[in-house]
């Protein structure tokens, strides 16, 4: 009975941490890396869901920043 009852409490515990791993991939990660580069959140992580995490999180960094953030972050 303990057993069986570990047995759950860990499974669950399992579920819990691969849906939250999932979600951070999938929708966290591709997020807040279009905002710090100044570009859509929700339409980077629809790319995300769409083609891959892995593709997105790479094109993110090889475009780098939004050309609007550029020429703000140049002027003094």
């Amino acid at each position: 009975m303990i057993e069986g009852l570990f047995l759950l409490i860990l499974w669950l515990a399992v579920l819990y941490f691969s849906v939250y791993f999932t979600l951070w991939i999938v929708i966290l990660l591709p997020a807040r890396m279009a905002e710090a580069r100044g570009r859509s959140a929700f339409g980077w992580v629809l790319i995300s869901i769409i083609f891959s995490p892995l593709f997105a999180c790479l094109l993110l960094w090889l475009l780098g920043d939004s050309p609007d953030r550029r020429t703000y972050s140049t002027r003094d």
